[in-house]
């Protein structure tokens, strides 16, 4: 859960490189509030999602976050376009 990383370490992209033996799947939440994980939250989600893809995780990642705006799913499409690299 990087939402939760986020908000009990802070080091998102440390903890993910030194656990991701144990990693099943990962799911978003932008921080805070678990909105949209776009430029508005602490998170940069692309630079996470590159650290992800860096160590050849082949595994699942899910968009977990409760859209702000009128259309969630351009909020969801926004998403999936932060975290492809």
């Amino acid at each position: 859960d990087i939402y939760h990383m986020q908000i009990m370490e802070g080091d998102v992209i440390r903890t993910i490189r030194d656990n991701i033996q144990w990693i099943g799947h990962f799911h978003t939440g932008g921080v805070p509030g678990r909105h949209e994980i776009d430029g508005t939250q602490e998170l940069n989600y692309h630079a996470v999602a590159k650290a992800i893809a860096d160590l050849d995780y082949q595994g699942y990642i899910a968009h977990e976050f409760m859209p702000a705006g009128p259309d969630p799913f351009a909020a969801f499409a926004d998403a999936y376009k932060i975290c492809t690299v």
